[in-house]
């Protein structure tokens, strides 16, 4: 289970989230990267698992318009497509940035 990010910045000019795992780990997952990869029963079909959003219809200026915590678990974001009902819990979210990390290389 991974522990909770030490910072999450959202950088507004890269488009691009920070995420501060630790000392020696920072990630950096872009928005519209996050958006497509959004787990809710909205996007992602409840019975299958299979991606029901076509990640090609998100908007290249997505952006998070706030970001909240649930609990201490996992971080929910608004986005400029009014989007919301994902949550992105802290296993996810270093699960994702490892799987970006790693297509990027």
């Amino acid at each position: 289970m991974a522990n909770a990010p030490e910072n999450i910045r959202a950088l507004q000019d890269d488009r691009v989230f920070e995420i501060v795992w630790s000392t020696d780990r920072t990630d950096r997952l872009p928005y519209k990267f996050l958006r497509g990869q959004c787990p809710c029963a909205g996007c992602v079909d409840e019975f299958t698992g299979i991606r029901t959003l076509d990640v090609n219809t998100v908007l290249d200026d997505i952006h998070p318009v706030n970001l909240s915590f649930t609990g201490n678990y996992a971080l929910k974001i608004l986005w400029s497509d009014t989007h919301d009902t994902g949550l992105y819990t802290w296993d996810r979210l270093e699960m994702l940035c490892r799987q970006y990390t790693a297509a990027s290389e």
